[in-house]
């Protein structure tokens, strides 16, 4: 199912500075979290999203996996 919202980027479109009509990509700011401080010495949590809990693990590669 795909659950693209349009107006969810991580870009935004911004004027430049010059008097053309050209516009450039400005990454906006994206919250971020350690894992160490999700996980807290865990290899696993739990997230609670509208109403679902999912799970999030770190695999023995040292990777990330979040199953519902």
């Amino acid at each position: 199912m795909n659950t693209h919202n349009p107006s969810d980027f991580r870009y935004r479109v911004r004027r430049s500075d010059d008097s053309s009509v050209r516009y450039d990509r400005v990454p906006l700011a994206v919250r971020t979290l350690s894992s160490n401080t999700l996980f807290q010495g865990e290899h696993e949590i739990g997230i609670e999203h509208h109403g679902a809990l999912y799970r999030l693990k770190i695999t023995r590669q040292g990777k990330l996996i979040l199953n519902k």
